[in-house]
């Protein structure tokens, strides 16, 4: 299968969220922040793997962070993985990147194990069952000790955890919205184009986020251990676990 795009997802969807995301992703570089205080717990050099890097905005807050560590970055995007290349180019040969699908199979085999694999808003576009697969083989693929660090959208199961996280995120979005323009712009923009996934999800949409209990259950059950909650806001979650 060739490396692509989730279905449903454009190169004009990455320029979108490229623009949008700093509104759009609550409370964004505290959850970078949690990402990379995470990772301290690694010593020495130590291969990171990112499913979906993006435009390289986490990869460069780990890279600024932890100079003995080395990066890969996976996406299926070229247009994000061309601005993270401009983006962590002073990294050199620390940060290198490559198209991937994340429902594929041919990157999970890799010819060195990571230390630890991150991701941030992709695995919510995995099935149930196809997550579940996928927290198997990134185990299998971790090195001893490694981490496995989610940062995500996740399903409430009932209407009223669905209606309190599409208030909370319509919230993060406006005050965003006026901190960073001082007008409501881009919150203009996120209700009219129907982006508030917990007031808005197609099940025939590329977002299919799972509660966070069964994916913590799921990560147990591919083997992990020192599984952990460490944030949670609007429907978003950041979670870890250990080989």
């Amino acid at each position: 299968m060739q490396p692509s795009e989730p279905p449903g997802w454009s190169e004009e969807t990455s320029r979108l969220f490229m623009n949008y995301a700093r509104y759009f992703v609550p409370e964004r570089e505290l959850q970078m922040r949690i990402i990379t205080g995470l990772l301290s717990a690694l010593d020495g050099p130590a291969l990171i793997l990112d499913l979906c890097c993006g435009e390289g905005l986490l990869d460069e807050l780990i890279l600024d962070t932890f100079p003995a560590f080395t990066l890969l970055g996976l996406d299926g995007s070229e247009e994000m993985l061309q601005q993270a290349g401009k983006r962590l180019a002073r990294f050199g040969s620390r940060f290198s990147r490559k198209k991937f699908d994340l429902a594929g199979m041919d990157w999970r085999t890799p010819a060195l194990p990571p230390a630890a694999v991150v991701s941030s808003l992709a695995i919510h576009h995995l099935t149930g069952a196809q997550k579940q697969a996928l927290f198997v083989d990134i185990f299998g693929m971790l090195a001893e000790k490694g981490m496995f660090i989610i940062a995500d959208v996740i399903e409430h199961p009932d209407e009223t955890g669905r209606r309190l996280a599409a208030e909370d995120l319509d919230e993060s979005v406006r005050k965003r919205s006026l901190e960073l323009d001082g007008n409501t712009g881009a919150f203009d923009f996120f209700q009219r184009e129907d982006w508030n996934i917990f007031r808005h999800l197609d099940p025939q949409d590329i977002d299919k986020p799972s509660p966070l209990f069964d994916q913590l259950k799921w990560l147990e059950r591919a083997g992990f251990a020192q599984i952990d909650v460490h944030w949670m806001l609007a429907g978003h979650a950041i979670f870890s676990a250990s080989k």
